[in-house]
């Protein structure tokens, strides 16, 4: 899932560090897609340490759960399959697109349907103190905890996930994550015929996307044990 849709789980919560914790993973990966940290196991003496690594590992079972849906299964399929003919002889592998398009759409999705209001999830990282979080990257063993807070700082003054409200800033995402693989993924022909399609599938899922928030959120408050 993507940042928003994390966020859509601890949304009524007031530990920032714990927000951070939710999105932190796919901060790093935007970041610097070669960063691999492994804290999941970690007990730092620092509360507000130890909130980013409960969040840290929240963000891990939600994605578990979100693959493994046949919600995400049979929608990144479909866009797949929807996609591939708009992308002929771009780079980019159709079932990379369909993975990334629906965790957008859902995105796009939350705020539409005022679901989310994004401005309380950039509050939540603007309240969480830098030296907390620098600790924590020190703590994890990230060798250059400069890389991520170049990203960071620039992610916050952006507010950048508010764009997500046009299904063209949607495409426009899927293109900014593609490049970080592929130096020229699209061109303009493309991108429009994209924006078409995704838009004509976000028209298909208001009715029900909010199954998969409910069955995850279920997951959740009821683990297997």
């Amino acid at each position: 899932m993507n940042f928003l849709s994390h966020y859509y789980f601890d949304r009524d919560t007031t530990d920032c560090y714990f927000t951070l914790g939710t999105v932190l993973p796919d901060l790093l990966k935007n970041a610097d897609k070669t960063i691999v940290l492994h804290p999941e196991k970690l007990v730092h003496t620092d509360p507000k340490v130890n909130s980013i690594i409960q969040g840290w590992n929240k963000h891990l079972l939600v994605d578990k759960h979100f693959h493994s849906a046949d919600f995400f299964l049979t929608h990144s399929h479909n866009l797949k399959n929807l996609l591939a003919p708009a992308i002929v002889g771009s780079p980019v592998k159709p079932f990379f697109l369909g993975h990334i398009a629906i965790e957008l759409i859902l995105d796009n999705l939350l705020i539409t349907t005022n679901e989310i209001i994004v401005s309380d999830f950039y509050d939540h990282l603007d309240n969480c103190e830098l030296a907390i979080i620098r600790e924590f990257l020190v703590f994890a063993e990230m060798k250059n905890p400069d890389v991520f807070f170049k990203f960071y700082e620039e992610f916050k003054r952006s507010r950048y996930l508010n764009t997500y409200i046009n299904i063209e800033q949607v495409t426009y995402a899927l293109k900014r994550i593609c490049m970080r693989v592929w130096r020229n993924p699209f061109t303009p022909q493309q991108e429009d015929e994209m924006t078409g399609l995704l838009l004509d599938y976000r028209l298909g899922l208001i009715a029900n996307f909010m199954s998969i928030y409910n069955e995850i959120g279920a997951k959740l408050n009821y683990p297997e044990v």
